[in-house]
């Protein structure tokens, strides 16, 4: 079964980790050119991935998703405490980068390991998170979920517009998507497969 809120899930997903697959690539063109990165573009990407995925997508599942999946699907409740405090804990996860980066950007190449270290702990540990939810709670919650349970998580997660997955961006937010669109290296870009 196809509904609206899978297909949204997917495709933030996709842009999520295509930006933060963008964001390795950045540091790893750096290091090669021996040069510090685009703190900018840094920057505005890890605002990205604080502004959206942390506060719209993860709100909706953990607040809709996972409470209906936990009830039709017991067997699945280690799982989603799992996810559910991954969520709890990105809040905390994404400011350690952010002040990873800040402490790179100001004190200079002594703090560029850590920052790429703290870099690739937060993108494994994103990744996976998102590998376990496509593979284990998406193919449930279809199994599981009747008609009346898409039709609302439809509404909901359609509400989203995220701009990585071909939504125009609100004014406030339009200068953010073209300095990461416009400077982040591949496979950062607007629109999706599926739209």
């Amino acid at each position: 079964m196809r509904t609206a809120a899978l297909d949204v899930i997917r495709d933030e997903h996709q842009a999520l980790a295509a930006m933060l697959r963008s964001m390795k690539m950045l540091l790893e063109q750096a290091r090669r050119e021996q040069v510090p990165p685009d703190f900018g573009v840094l920057r505005a990407m890890l605002f990205y991935v604080d502004e959206f995925p942390e506060r719209l997508h993860h709100t909706k599942e953990t607040e809709l998703l996972f409470p209906r999946l936990r009830e039709r699907a017991p067997e699945l409740a280690t799982t989603i405490a799992r996810l559910n405090n991954d969520h709890l804990r990105g809040e905390s996860a994404i400011r350690e980068v952010e002040h990873a980066l800040l402490a790179f950007e100001v004190m200079g190449e002594s703090r560029r390991l850590p920052f790429e270290q703290a870099v690739e702990r937060y993108v494994a540990a994103y990744l996976e998170h998102m590998a376990v939810e496509e593979a284990d709670i998406l193919p449930a919650a279809q199994r599981a979920f009747t008609p009346a349970d898409w039709a609302e998580l439809d509404a909901a997660f359609a509400a989203n517009h995220d701009p990585l997955t071909g939504h125009e961006p609100a004014d406030e937010y339009r200068e953010l998507f073209h300095t990461i669109v416009n400077n982040a290296p591949a496979p950062i870009g607007l629109g999706s497969a599926r739209r």
